[in-house]
């Protein structure tokens, strides 16, 4: 029998127990409950990593537009980086897509008080919506002017 609390007392020992029950066929023992909690929670964890590098790569690009005089190395490999992690995460996870519509949303309201709060730029420069599409930002030829 499962130890009722090892979920609360040892995460590492108890998704380790888990994995033996479930590998071992042995499901009768198996903490059903927490165990589908913690895959729907891996879940918000994918999506909330699209979000996050969305919102890095839209910052990057907002900055990039209207800071012209900063424009460097260091933001070039941001945008960079941010598109081909956005590639993979998505080729790992490809029902994210789905999703893609709202955290471009999400993010672009985070990325865009970003880049006023690193730019120190008037607020009213920056767009209150997302001025691109999805396929537009992570389009490696795609840099705004």
């Amino acid at each position: 029998m499962v130890e009722s609390n090892l979920y609360e007392r040892d995460f590492f020992a108890w998704a380790n127990q888990q994995a033996a029950l479930l590998r071992s066929g042995n499901l009768s023992q198996a903490d059903i409950r927490n165990i589908a909690e913690e895959i729907e929670s891996m879940g918000r964890t994918e999506k909330r990593e699209l979000v996050s590098r969305l919102t890095v790569l839209l910052m990057h690009l907002l900055k990039w537009q209207f800071q012209p005089e900063r424009r460097g190395r260091s933001w070039l490999s941001t945008i960079t980086i941010q598109r081909h992690a956005l590639a993979d995460h998505l080729a790992d996870n490809p029902s994210l897509k789905s999703t893609l519509d709202q955290a471009l949303v999400r993010a672009y309201e985070d990325g865009r008080l970003g880049a006023i709060g690193e730019t120190d730029l008037p607020e009213s420069l920056f767009p209150a919506e997302c001025p691109w599409s999805f396929e537009k930002i992570t389009n490696t030829g795609f840099w705004p002017e």
